[in-house]
């Protein structure tokens, strides 16, 4: 039987000498003995994917609430999505898949209900209190939130799967702003970051045209759409759309993986990357995309938002949203005795209102909708 020295050891063979080591981890907050079987990151990985915090994600927004349809991607299938494409860009740099996988399935832990509209909301209400972002957010479920084990709060995650989930936040609370002479996260966690932004993008199109939001015209205005679409034409010309939504979907995928690596590979030349530690203190990010490409992506990007985004029906749902949220939050604020008994109470205004954001952040779309519905709607049973 495999022992986890045994891994540990293959990883040293195996894996590029840039790529994190789980023998080299910095460890985590609370010493644990280690597993017999399971390195630290595969650990950290199961963690997760046991975690309330993961299962919640199931029925929090992309783009489309829960009731809208069950074709549309949620969280949770994006988070799993986005750990696809992660594991298959690490695999072909010989990275740490078991890093990068446990850094994507964590990333969107902290996301409140309705999306980014419910960050923008919470962090309106909180803005005398700290604010709120979901990446702060998803470094407060782990490290404390959530309650699975005797001896600690939160799932005690490594320093590295740490250092990935936080890549946007700049405070104290962020592991890698407290290694001296560090500049960017592992090479793991910037592989994350963009495949998040490959799934996201792409896969909001294939909802959009699918929710009939965004139509075959409209996305042929989009550099990204157009070329793989022409390559597709070589070799089937009388696809149908949904065929071609697919097909078309799946090369812009692929176009932007292959050139995403194309890039990367050149700045680890450049650089003369031969460690973990010199990809942190690189002179600039190691991964990303050319020029070309990452204009191109942006232009998918401003096209998602010009039409997809701020589609009236996205905004209708959003409107609700910001009134559900609004008004449950002030409810509770003005009226503790509504919370349930496992929130706390007691403490300062600012304690207290992080409470009822820990509360409301951890609901569900169709959770958030029946408490409003509780509050606000007198024949609504409790």
């Amino acid at each position: 039987m495999i022992k986890r020295q045994d891994i540990e050891k293959l990883e040293n063979t195996v894996l590029a000498p840039y790529a994190m080591k789980s023998g080299a981890s910095r460890g985590r907050q609370h010493q644990e003995k280690d597993h017999s079987y399971r390195t630290c990151f595969q650990r950290d990985r199961d963690r997760i994917i046991h975690s309330s915090a993961f299962r919640r994600l199931e029925y929090k927004t992309q783009v489309f609430v829960y009731h809208e349809g069950d074709y549309y991607r949620t969280r949770l299938t994006h988070s799993i999505e986005v750990a696809q494409i992660s594991r298959s860009i690490c695999k072909s740099f010989r990275l740490n898949e078991d890093l990068a996988e446990a850094i994507a399935l964590a990333h969107d832990l902290g996301h409140p209900p309705f999306g980014h509209t419910g960050q923008g909301v919470l962090n309106k209400l909180m803005k005398g209190s700290g604010g709120f972002e979901h990446n702060r957010q998803s470094l407060r479920i782990v490290k404390l939130l959530e309650k699975r084990y005797p001896d600690f709060k939160g799932l005690n995650l490594t320093w590295e799967v740490l250092e990935g989930i936080c890549k946007h936040a700049t405070d104290e609370e962020n592991p890698y702003f407290q290694m001296e002479g560090r500049r960017f996260p592992s090479l793991e966690a910037q592989v994350d970051d963009y495949a998040d932004g490959i799934a996201y993008n792409a896969h909001d199109l294939d909802d959009g045209l699918t929710s009939g939001l965004l139509d075959m015209a409209q996305v042929r205005q989009v550099a990204l759409w157009r070329e793989n679409e022409k390559e597709l034409d070589k070799n089937y010309s009388n696809l149908d759309d949904k065929m071609k939504k697919y097909q078309v979907v799946r090369g812009i995928i692929n176009h932007l993986i292959t050139e995403f690596r194309k890039t990367t590979f050149e700045k680890l030349n450049k650089y003369e990357i031969e460690k973990a530690d010199d990809v942190r203190k690189a002179p600039e990010r190691i991964a990303g995309f050319g020029k070309e490409t990452e204009e191109k992506n942006k232009e998918l990007k401003k096209f998602l938002y010009d039409n997809m985004y701020r589609h009236r029906r996205v905004q209708r749902m959003e409107f609700k949203s910001e009134n559900y949220l609004t008004r449950i939050f002030e409810a509770y604020r003005n009226k503790p005795e509504l919370l349930p008994e496992t929130v706390p109470k007691n403490g300062n205004k600012e304690e207290f209102e992080r409470c009822i954001c820990d509360y409301i952040s951890g609901m569900t779309d169709r959770y958030a909708i029946g408490e409003y519905k509780k509050l606000f709607t007198p024949d609504e049973k409790d």
